[in-house]
């Protein structure tokens, strides 16, 4: 009975653990949404965020499953309606064609920890790496999305990959790789201490 007991305050104690914090770093992507620069590209724009900073540090310090859940969290309160993606929220931003790098957040969230968790990188050099993973990904899902929404729905233009590689993606591409060096630096300041917090 003693040991049902410590099992079920164990295991009490990691869901509040686990919900605390992926509720802090959601709530540290919303922040970075609004620490922006917005780039002018044709007739639309683009915004350079600090999202992305907060996405790598997840994927870096809590491994796959909290990372993902936070960017999870992130993107189900910004769909529910609250205005926290760059431009706003709610269920009409599925239809946006750069929602799809906000999905690549969700995937390289999961990707940089599930690798982190697989290599235990130690040197700075592994640590870009698989950063680099992450990049791929978040930008591939970025395009991909963009492709597909301007090819299926009418009321979009069509937008060739070459277009949306060279106008959507190229301004904000060295800033967001700047980012990665900046997050693997951060992170190795912090990873002590967050390993033992969520040991705790």
């Amino acid at each position: 009975m003693k040991d049902n007991t410590i099992t079920s305050r164990s295991i009490s104690r990691n869901l509040t653990q686990d919900t605390a914090v992926c509720g802090l770093f959601a709530a540290l992507i919303a922040v970075g949404a609004f620490m922006k620069i917005v780039i002018p590209v044709g007739a639309d724009t683009m915004n350079f965020t600090l999202q992305w900073l907060f996405v790598l540090l997840a994927g870096l310090l809590l491994g796959s499953k909290r990372a993902f859940r936070s960017v999870a969290v992130y993107l189900i309160t910004g769909l529910i309606g609250f205005p926290i993606f760059a431009r706003g929220g709610g269920p009409a931003y599925l239809l946006r064609p750069t929602f799809g790098f906000l999905l690549g957040f969700a995937l390289a969230a999961w990707a940089i920890g599930f690798l982190c968790e697989r290599f235990r990188p130690l040197k700075s050099a592994a640590c870009f790496a698989i950063t680099m993973a992450g990049y791929v990904l978040y930008y591939g899902m970025g395009i991909f999305y963009f492709y597909m929404i301007t090819h299926l729905l009418s009321s979009q233009t069509p937008v060739g990959i070459g277009v949306i590689f060279g106008v959507y993606c190229l301004p904000t591409m060295l800033p967001d790789l700047l980012l990665c060096v900046l997050a693997i630096m951060i992170a190795g300041r912090l990873r002590p201490v967050v390993s033992a917090a969520l040991r705790s």
